[in-house]
């Protein structure tokens, strides 16, 4: 089986937010000092790390090139994030609040692929797509309960 052109090129969009979120994350780790978000973001490097080859793996299963790197849009997000955390007096909370940002714009990309009724996913690919859209409802879950533990 071989994907359409469409179905390839939106899951080469998730590949994409995948290498920013992984970019993303690996900056907020840098960003702060509290021990367990420390390590919240390290599993969250690790996860998209995960999601990555997961992703790469399906595309070409399916006879596609994986794209190989980040976004314009990733940048300019972590540019951003750069700059608040510098001028921030809480650099934490303000950088949980971007990864929340982050992870809902996540979570609606892949529920605009997984609802779209002219994309007929394989089986493999539909279940891949359902177990990362869950872990980044629970990331997301935990980004608000450690930036109200922060706050």
């Amino acid at each position: 089986m071989k994907y359409s052109e469409k179905i390839s090129n939106r899951l080469n969009d998730l590949l994409t937010r995948t290498y920013d979120a992984e970019k993303g994350y690996k900056l907020a780790q840098e960003k702060v000092d509290n021990t367990s978000v420390k390590k919240f973001l390290g599993d969250k490097i690790q996860q998209r790390y995960n999601f990555g080859h997961e992703l790469k793996n399906e595309i070409t299963n399916f006879g596609e090139l994986p794209e190989k790197g980040g976004s314009l849009k990733g940048d300019i997000h972590r540019t951003w994030m750069n700059l608040t955390s510098t001028i921030s007096s809480d650099d934490t909370e303000k950088i949980l609040e971007e990864v929340e940002r982050g992870e809902k714009a996540s979570l609606e990309e892949y529920n605009e692929i997984l609802n779209d009724d002219d994309m007929v996913l394989a089986p493999s690919t539909e279940n891949l797509l359902v177990k990362q859209r869950n872990a980044i409802k629970e990331a997301l879950n935990n980004a608000k309960m450690y930036e109200e533990m922060v706050s």
